[in-house]
């Protein structure tokens, strides 16, 4: 079966080719080029399906690193051509029509895990290497001292072909033989080499035990020792070793040589270390990248000693996403370069950093004593660094951003924490309207860390049916007559107890989880209140007031969804009233207003809810589909003493006489005393609720309210 002409594996075979083709010159194979291309195919395919796999998998991508040392890819440069190719071609002919950020992204964390893989292999590789040449070397040891104790010429066929560096010196450290491979190491003559001492030798990264188990070994009171270590070569450059060092004894046992064998690794070694940068830097920017800060945030909060303190500063830019919307990608891009190093050039002091964390996110570290002081130099720092615009493609860009601030002593979190709190205040002086900086606070984090918790506890909540409507009847103040009730949702949490709407609607209005939550609570007020329809029916019919959230205003299937409920149920409209707050109408056009008019067509109850509260227009009132003004509490709390404040009536008695002459009917919210629904009986309001009545409860005793007189 032949691929299909530009279709997913023809572009698969285009890739593999074009990785061929960088890394086939600096691999050390027999293959062919077409044969080495047919090796890497199977690697392609594995990075195309992690590239576009539901979940990202690291392993995948350690996997096809460390394939490419099975494939005789060992070179730095066949890493770093590798690393190139996916860089620049894995997402244009193996992405698809996937989302393209979320791809780069996905290959980038695949090039880290490529690198990570390659390097392990390498590792392993080398330690089964080290094994056998320490087995050569003990293997050697014997050959050398036996060729010693017999014929020169024996001695000289072992000493020049041996593949490893070889030296003889005497137990005072003068060397008095290398063999050519040792030579070509040092890159030095024999004439320069020889006469030499071993204890010049010494380099500033030599560990503590190298010249230690010297001593050991001259003295005869070691056989051999195995260490890494760096020389000087006569030009001045760095040689690291694998060193092995033997004592070589004569016949009598008596100590009379040593024997080095040398394993040239600085190949490797620069390896290592490339592959160790590019693990902890940014590839962008330069800057350490995540992996990199989180290891010295875990120092410096772990830090002993008295006094010891650190600040961090968690950078967020205001607006990025805009900018790399409308300019794209590469814009974007040199604009995080140029943030960058201005970033850098905040934290040069001792014990300060600045890494990227991904994104437009950065973080910038300072430790010491005095952090509480130089955290803030730092934050006012950073700010000012990007006051300046940034010209791209002659463009100015203004760049700004909100920083959130974590000070304090070392030893008392983990990083883990430390970052979140950072996060949380990060997002704080966002939501304060950005282009600043505020400082961690215990207590905001704990509501944030609360909030969030509560926000995705929120769709399993509704499915276990830990939501459950409490009951605030509305009295008739002509007749103190219960004449229905308001219903007021509650949620039941298993750590948090029961929480009031104030806690969760926000949260579930900005989840979206406010439609079917919305949709619930409408219908079961509306099935209590056909309930007591039925245990009520000599005494006239129990309205029910069920609240809409400005979310459900716009939702298209508000009508459909009320009409069916209750029809459903069998509750007449004219039972049913939905409150909206006055806030939510301001301004309303008439398609917002739609819905509502075409509910109160068939009956249904319109009422104004928290009036005299939003600054709306008085006009505005007569185009509301609207029947029920319910007065805002703030306008009663001066009837609760006597006399009341006569500003508050004169204003509740002109809202009264306006809404009268509109044929609107008046609810007064919070009456607590009976001498404020005395002032309110006398000024015309038609109904009233509060807490002198009784407090929101269960449906039954909203029946039990409505036999007896709800004044008594």
């Amino acid at each position: 079966m032949t691929a299909e002409p530009d279709g997913p594996e023809d572009r698969l075979r285009r890739f593999a080719t074009i990785w061929s083709r960088a890394v086939f010159p600096v691999t050390a194979t027999s293959l062919t080029r077409p044969e080495f291309e047919q090796r890497l195919l199977p690697l392609a395919r594995r990075l195309s399906e992690a590239l576009r796999a539901r979940m990202f998998e690291a392993a995948e991508g350690q996997a096809v690193g460390a394939a490419l040392i099975g494939a005789h890819c060992t070179e730095p440069e066949a890493l770093s051509a590798s690393l190139d190719c996916v860089d620049a071609y894995l997402v244009l002919y193996c992405g698809g029509d996937g989302p393209q950020d979320a791809l780069r992204a996905r290959s980038a964390r695949l090039q880290h895990a490529m690198a990570a893989g390659f390097a392990q292999a390498l590792r392993d590789r080398t330690l089964a290497e080290q094994e056998a040449i320490a087995r050569a070397a003990l293997q050697a040891q014997g050959i050398v001292a036996d060729a010693l104790h017999a014929t020169e010429a024996r001695f000289r066929a072992v000493f020049e072909g041996a593949a490893i560096g070889i030296g003889v010196a005497d137990l005072d450290g003068n060397i008095l033989q290398m063999n050519n491979a040792l030579l070509r190491m040092f890159g030095g003559t024999e004439q320069l080499m020889r006469g030499r001492n071993v204890t010049e030798w010494t380099h500033p990264e030599d560990a503590p035990q190298v010249w230690r188990l010297y001593e050991e070994l001259v003295t005869g009171h070691r056989e051999h020792y195995h260490v890494e270590k760096a020389f000087y070569r006569p030009d001045g450059t760095v040689l690291w070793t694998n060193l092995t060092v033997s004592l070589l004894r004569d016949a009598d046992g008596q100590p009379q040589y040593q024997l080095a064998l040398m394993e040239d690794t600085t190949e490797r070694r620069l390896l290592n270390l490339r592959l160790r940068y590019e693990a902890t830097h940014d590839a962008l920017t330069g800057l350490p990248n995540r992996t990199l800060f989180f290891e010295r945030l875990d120092k410096a909060v772990a830090a002993g000693g008295e006094g010891m303190r650190f600040g961090l500063c968690y950078l967020d830019l205001d607006g990025f996403k805009t900018i790399n919307d409308s300019l794209g990608h590469a814009a974007g891009d040199r604009l995080l370069v140029e943030v960058a190093d201005r970033l850098q050039s905040c934290a040069t002091a001792p014990g300060e950093m600045v890494a990227r964390l991904g994104g437009d996110e950065f973080v910038a570290l300072t430790t010491g004593p005095d952090t509480e002081n130089e955290v803030d130099a730092l934050a006012d720092r950073i700010m000012n660094a990007l006051v300046s615009p940034v010209r791209i493609d002659g463009r100015e860009l203004t760049v700004r951003g909100s920083i959130g601030i974590v000070e304090g002593p070392a030893g008392e979190r983990g990083p883990a924490e430390v970052l979140r709190s950072a996060d949380i205040t990060m997002y704080r002086a966002k939501s304060a309207g950005g282009n600043r900086y505020e400082l961690a606070d215990a207590e905001a984090d704990a509501r944030a860390i609360t909030r969030h918790g509560l926000t995705t506890a929120l769709p399993a909540a509704l499915d276990r049916g830990e939501f459950f409507i409490e009951y605030q009847p509305l009295v008739h103040l002509g007749d103190g007559s219960v004449h229905g009730a308001e219903a007021l949702v509650r949620w039941l949490h298993p750590q948090h107890g029961v929480l009031g709407p104030d806690r969760f609607i926000p949260l579930a209005e900005h989840t979206g989880l406010i439609v079917p939550l919305g949709r619930w609570v409408l219908e079961q007020s509306v099935r209590q209140a056909r309930v007591w329809q039925e245990r009520h029916s000599g005494a006239g019919p129990l309205r029910i007031n069920v609240n809409l959230s400005p979310c459900q205003l716009t939702h298209p299937g508000l009508v459909s969804d009320t009409v069916d409920i209750l029809e459903r149920v069998g509750l007449e409209p004219n039972a049913l009233c939905l409150e909206v707050t006055e806030s939510a109408l301001i301004g309303a056009d008439d398609d917002l207003l739609k819905p509502l008019r075409r509910l109160a067509e068939m009956g249904v109850d319109i009422a104004l809810d928290d009036f005299g509260t939003g600054y709306s227009n008085l006009a505005n009132l007569r185009r509301l589909p609207v029947s029920i003004l319910k007065l805002d509490r703030s306008f009663t709390q001066g009837m609760q003493q006597f006399p009341a404040d006569p500003v508050d009536l004169k204003i509740v008695e002109g809202i009264v006489t306006l809404a009268h002459s509109l044929d609107l009917a008046v609810t007064v919210e919070g009456v607590e005393t009976g001498a404020q629904a005395e002032q309110l009986r006398l000024l015309g309001c038609d109904t009233a609720q509060g807490w002198y009545y009784a407090r929101p409860g269960p449906p039954d005793r909203l029946h039990d309210l409505a036999l007896v007189d709800a004044t008594g």
